[in-house]
């Protein structure tokens, strides 16, 4: 018993040494690609530009090749004809094999049929997606390394594999690096991406796709910082053919504003701030961002009727409603200057009754409150009545205003009337 315990502690070091030869000749394969590089680049000089050819060499050597492990190197051989080095340049002085996309002719046709081959093989060999990610994130920060038309080509070429959901709208992140935003380098390289990308979707998938991934609202930090304003971006995008892209991120950017100014104006009602420093922040707030005042109107309606907690009880919500509007009628005064301002508030009144079914009935009484307190005059109403209205509760809600509409009817009657006489 002690001899055979004594065997199996003389085999311990001989099955640790023969673990620990095998992890080195593991880690001397891992890092030695060089053989595979071989291999691709004189299976893809067989095959010439017959990029058909190259699709279906690539498609067979998968199953004799390891893939797996030199994702790396064969997405550096498709792209820039061999393996790159840290930066971009060409890991050693060999010769780039001319079946590449930086050795390709500079067209989108050209671009399509390589993004057919990528699209092939990640299909074929379906754990090559991560790599290729990994690839592309790599390749746009080595931009600086390529040279223009390489680097035209890589856009146009990420753009039609974005559009064709072969690449995740994520892989942008790495134009945000600071050296390439600081040169320029990320904006010239953005606009061939996303003409190539809205050329094969349209500006609202491409949106969507941005979205998904929470860039809709980063492109402005293709810019440095002191650059990062709508009206730099959408001159330099609309100067470069890309006016859709210019006007999605100048909405985005009014969408954002308007967030910020409901978040702050909700803010300011709940510390009971004074109506005169609101009305000066709201109106210097649309200045700055450009908000026209029928939006604005909308904002504050939202933000008044959010900062209560309603009765649920019917009888009792209206009292309470006219409670609230009454002391908020000076602020919503401020932002109705205009006819349009003023039919804008009505159709949000219209549509919140309706779609808080407590309000049903109080509708009429709001209308006539604003009316008194000079938020909303005749006119409005009467268009409002006659066409303006939404389908939303519109019988009720006309039915409701019947003899009030009919009231302002005859004031407006007797008030011509007496001009008349007056002339």
């Amino acid at each position: 018993m002690v001899s055979f315990m004594n065997n199996q502690k003389q085999q311990k070091p001989t099955l640790s040494g023969q673990r620990f030869k095998t992890r080195k000749r593991d880690e001397k394969e891992r890092f030695d690609p060089t053989q595979f590089q071989d291999c691709i680049i004189q299976g893809l000089t067989e095959t010439g530009t017959d990029l058909e050819a190259v699709a279906k060499f690539l498609d067979a050597s998968g199953a004799k090749l390891d893939y797996r492990r030199y994702a790396e190197t064969l997405f550096d051989i498709l792209v820039a004809g061999g393996m790159l080095a840290p930066g971009g340049t060409l890991a050693d002085a060999m010769m780039r094999t001319p079946v590449c996309v930086f050795a390709a002719q500079d067209a989108l046709e050209t671009m399509h049929a390589f993004a057919q081959v990528f699209n092939k093989l990640i299909r074929r060999y379906k754990y090559l997606e991560k790599g290729f990610e990994d690839e592309v994130k790599k390749l746009l920060l080595f931009l600086k390394g390529f040279s223009e038309s390489e680097r035209n080509k890589l856009a146009m070429l990420t753009g039609v594999l974005l559009a064709n959901g072969t690449l995740n709208a994520s892989i942008l992140n790495s134009l945000y690096n600071e050296n390439l935003v600081k040169e320029g380098v990320s904006a010239a390289f953005a606009v061939k991406l996303f003409k190539s990308w809205i050329n094969e979707k349209d500006i609202n998938a491409v949106a969507a796709s941005l979205r998904k991934v929470s860039m809709d609202n980063r492109l402005m930090e293709l810019f440095p910082a002191n650059k990062q304003s709508v009206e730099h971006f959408t001159k330099y995008f609309t100067e470069a053919g890309l006016k859709e892209l210019s006007e999605y991120v100048r909405n985005q950017q009014t969408i954002g504003a308007r967030k910020e100014l409901q978040k702050e104006l909700q803010e300011q009602m709940s510390r009971g701030d004074p109506f005169k420093d609101i009305i000066l922040y709201v109106k210097e707030e649309m200045k700055r961002n450009n908000i026209p005042e029928p939006v604005v109107i909308g904002i504050v309606w939202s933000s008044v009727m959010s900062t209560v907690e309603w009765n649920k009880k019917e009888e009792l919500v209206a009292e309470q409603a006219i409670k609230h509007l009454k002391q908020y009628s000076p602020l919503l005064a401020a932002f109705t200057t205009q006819g349009q301002s003023e039919l804008t508030l009505l159709l949000k009144i219209q549509e919140y009754c309706y779609d808080n079914i407590h309000f049903m009935k109080a509708f009429q009484k709001i209308v006539v409150l604003f009316y008194k307190a000079e938020v909303l005059s005749e006119e409005p109403i009467l268009k409002w009545y006659k066409d303006a209205h939404v389908a939303k509760g519109k019988s009720v809600f006309l039915e409701q205003m019947k003899k009030f509409v009919k009231w302002l009817k005859n004031a407006e009657e007797e008030s011509e009337s007496e001009a008349e006489e007056g002339d």
